[in-house]
Order: C-alpha cells, then sequence, then structure tokens
C-alpha cells in the first residue's frame, strides 16, 4: 500500500495481537481489500501483548460453549499451526494444575471435568506422577495438561504485521485515535498522525477498549478496570524448582488464576502474579498515577461494587505486593522449598477487565457492533492463544454484515 494512503476499506485501531491477527485474517481471505492498521505507540504489542507471559493455554478453565473456550480450542491450534509454518520459537510443554490439600480436590475434579468437555487432553494424576514431572511441587493431585505450551508472543506479532503489510496494509505507528467521525459511508478517524478515512472499523484497543469503542459509537455497558500483575523470576540458580508450567487450583470466589509458575520461550522462570489495582490503564509501577484514570476507575460505580465484594482478597493482594516475604509465602505453596533469596522482581503487565456496573467481572469475550463498526470490548486471557481465531472471526463478522 503506498506510504501516503489515508484511507482504506477497513481500520483497525489497535496494534496489539488482536489487531493484528485481525489484519492478517482480513488479508489473508480477502487480499482485494485494502486495511490500515493505527498503533498509538511507537511500535506494535507495547502492552498487554509484550508483557504477556507467553503461555498457550489449552482451555481447560472455561465454561464449555463459551467464547473463551471456542476460540482458545480453535486459536490453540491455527497459532501452533503458524508458528510451525513460520519458525516462531514455541513448544508444548505440559502444564500441572496443583491441589495442596485435600480441600482444593473438589475444585480439581470440576476444572478436569470442564477440561474434558472442551476437548482437552488432560488427566487426574497422583503424587507419585507429579513428582516424576515436577520433583519439588507440593501437592495431593494434579492435573497433567500435555497440550499445554509456551511461545513468544511478540514474536508472533511481528510475522503476522510483516505477511499482512505484503497483502493491500499499511501499518501506522504514533498514531493515537482522538476522534472518530460516522458519515454517510465512511468513518472518519482523527489522529495524532493525521486523518484517515475508511469505510469500516474495527476497534482492539485493549487498556482503552471501552472508550474507544464509544467514540466508535458504541456505549459498552461495561467498563475497563486495569489490574496491575506483579511478578517475580526466579535466580538462575533456583530454574532448576520449576521444569515447566506449575499452577495452583483457582479459588472460585476470586476472579483470577492465583500465582504460579511458567517456563518463559528465550528462559528464566516467572513467578507470579499478585492483582491489584493499577494507578493508571498503563501503570506498571506503583509510582504510575494517571489522576483522569484513577478518578474514573474510583468513580465507577461497578468497581466500587466489586471492591466490596472481594475487599479481603483485595487486601491480601495489596499485602503481596508490598512485602516480597508475603508473596514468597504465597509461591511456598507450590514450591515449598522456596527462598526470598530465590527470586528477583521482575516487569510488571497491566490487565484490561471489563467490569459491569453491578460489580461483576466479566469473564467471557465480549465483541459488540455498531452501524459501521465491530468492537473488541473485553479480550482477557486466554486472547493472546485465541488470537487468530477472533482474528478470523471480525473478518467473518464484517463480510457477513457488509458486504
Amino acid at each position: 500500500m503506498p506510504s501516503q494512503l489515508k484511507s482504506a476499506d477497513i481500520a483497525i485501531v489497535g496494534g496489539g495481537i488482536i489487531g493484528l491477527a485481525t489484519a492478517y485474517e482480513f488479508a489473508l481471505r480477502h487480499p482485494q481489500r485494502t486495511v490500515l492498521l493505527l498503533e498509538k505507540e511507537q511500535q506494535l504489542a507495547t502492552h498487554q501483548t509484550g508483557r504477556n507471559s507467553g503461555v498457550i493455554h489449552s482451555g481447560i478453565y472455561y465454561l464449555p460453549g463459551s467464547q473463551r473456550a471456542v476460540n482458545c480450542r480453535a486459536g490453540k491450534a491455527m497459532l501452533e499451526k503458524f508458528c510451525g509454518h513460520y519458525g516462531i520459537p514455541h513448544e508444548r510443554c505440559g502444564k500441572v494444575i496443583v491441589a495442596v490439600s485435600d480441600d482444593e480436590l473438589p475444585q480439581l475434579q470440576k476444572i478436569y471435568e470442564r477440561g474434558i468437555a472442551n476437548g482437552v487432553k488432560c488427566e487426574l494424576i497422583e503424587r507419585a506422577r507429579l513428582q516424576e514431572l515436577e520433583p519439588h511441587s507440593a501437592g495431593v493431585r494434579a492435573i497433567h495438561v500435555p497440550e499445554a505450551g509456551i511461545v513468544d508472543y511478540p514474536a508472533v506479532c511481528a510475522k503476522l504485521a510483516e505477511l499482512a503489510q505484503r497483502v493491500n496494509t499499511r501499518i501506522v505507528l504514533g498514531a493515537k485515535v482522538e476522534r472518530i467521525l460516522n458519515a454517510a459511508g465512511e468513518v472518519r478517524l482523527e489522529t495524532t498522525a493525521g486523518e484517515f478515512v475508511a469505510k469500516w472499523l474495527v476497534t482492539c484497543a485493549g487498556l482503552h477498549a471501552d472508550r474507544v469503542a464509544e467514540m466508535g459509537g458504541n456505549t459498552p455497558r461495561e467498563k475497563i478496570v486495569p489490574f496491575r500483575g506483579e511478578y517475580y523470576a526466579l535466580q538462575p540458580a533456583a530454574q532448576r524448582l520449576c521444569k515447566n508450567l506449575i499452577y495452583p487450583v483457582p479459588d472460585p470466589r476470586f476472579p483470577f488464576l492465583g500465582a504460579h509458575f511458567t517456563r518463559m520461550i528465550k528462559g528464566g522462570v516467572e513467578c507470579g502474579p499478585n492483582a491489584v489495582l493499577a494507578w493508571a490503564r498503563e501503570g506498571y509501577t506503583g509510582r504510575d498515577i494517571n489522576w483522569g484514570d484513577l478518578r474514573e476507575t474510583l468513580g465507577y460505580v461497578g468497581f466500587r461494587r466489586l471492591a466490596w465484594k472481594y475487599w479481603r482478597m483485595g487486601l491480601g493482594e495489596l499485602w503481596r505486593s508490598w512485602s516480597k516475604k508475603a508473596f514468597v509465602k504465597e509461591l511456598q505453596r507450590l514450591i515449598p522449598e522456596l527462598t526470598l533469596d530465590d527470586v528477583t522482581p521482575a516487569p510488571a503487565g497491566v490487565r484490561a477487565q471489563a467490569v459491569s456496573p453491578q460489580g461483576e467481572v466479566i469473564d467471557d469475550f465480549v465483541i459488540e457492533e455498531s452501524p459501521r463498526a465491530v468492537h473488541v470490548i473485553n479480550a482477557p486471557s486466554p486472547a493472546a492463544t485465541a488470537s487468530l481465531a477472533i482474528g478470523k472471526n471480525i473478518a467473518e463478522r464484517i463480510v457477513k454484515k457488509w458486504w
């Protein structure tokens, strides 16, 4: 596409893995159509995608028939095929989900049954088998998921961008969308890189998904609440304690998976996260404060109801954020011999979590439409695993709705 071109059939807002997968899938299926992808940062995959722990999820946790379950399973197969074809580093290393006490066995059984219902290859294993797989892990019983894996998601994004740009796609960096106008037969986007025009619009704005969707003519009932996930990394001498992926049985009362251990495709082992409110939508440290973002979050009735519901658990997460000793104590539930000296701080991520006005964490993907647009409102984990399936779904929606 000529560099000066300011119009296209499709404009995509957001250069994370969902936006890039949508551009790629659309270009793959409709190479005669033109695509503009607008990203506000100076490089792609800066935020959630670039700070992803790199897990290829199996789909074991998700409600059978949900968008997360369906797209995770389809997207996983597509992602593995894509990585294999283009030589992108990835590995089926397997994971264990560990019950550390008998009290957790009923929930472990429920997760196993979900996995079977979703078509996941998994098995319940006893402690002897767990110790073969993860010799340093605690646990009375576990689920082994051999098809879980790890991957380099920024490398996936770089390849998606390269392939899309070969086929009538232009990517514009430093293009923060400031206004979207719906005119007769077109969408106008006013950005920091100039004005662009498209026939149809796709918004995949991650941490700003609700705001950009609203600019584009949609009124999401949910708002994005940013939760910072803080991590430690195992010191080189301690990496022997984790062979692959070790996860706890998630507390069904709490909407996050809990601290776990993840071997990374480039080497090293991450452990975490905890989950605390970020003071900014891009607040990667406790010192990052955006007063506008914070006022919006604290003023949102959905967040206040959520905080009231989970205040005890929230205080525990805050304490682990402040206290390395408390964080390590949580990690020791899975690997008892871990010590304070075995871990060092690692980069944090911020999760864009949609929360309803009733204070419910939205636990499924939410993709909505307005007259000339498709909006990805909520795409929590396993969105990276599911990205190619989500992109295909969006491309099909556009064709079905407008062509």
